[in-house]
């Protein structure tokens, strides 16, 4: 299973990529193989600022819907548009591709309650 080593993680199966005030993300591996295939990704709170762990949108998959919580509270400044036409790219590439939002951070001391690579496949059993 692909766990990127230079990434953070949450309990959730979120993926964080930080580039100084600024957070990537998306969700894991793991996350994408487990709902299946990805048929729609939802982003309303594009421009919101939002606290950690709070709902910023959904991902659809075949069979189930399952909310997106944000791993550090801020600013949701960017949605990857081009998962309205091609949801798929979170299972096919979901460390690339597949990203979701970017997130102008608001407290960066929250980095430190992340998972990294190793906490999270214990987590996940890896």
């Amino acid at each position: 299973m692909n766990i990127p080593e230079n990434l953070k993680y949450t309990k959730d199966h979120e993926w964080v990529s930080i580039e100084g005030a600024i957070a990537t993300i998306g969700i894991t591996h793991f996350a994408q193989k487990e709902l299946g295939d990805i048929v729609y990704v939802e982003v309303e709170t594009l421009d919101q600022t939002l606290d950690k762990d709070e709902v910023f949108g959904t991902v659809e998959a075949v069979k189930t819907v399952s909310d997106l919580f944000l791993p550090l509270a801020g600013e949701i400044i960017e949605f990857n548009d081009a998962l309205e036409s091609k949801p798929e790219s979170v299972n096919e590439d979901p460390y690339g591709a597949g990203w979701m939002i970017k997130v102008k951070i608001a407290n960066p001391t929250e980095i430190d309650s992340l998972l990294s690579s190793e906490s999270y496949k214990v987590l996940i059993g890896a």
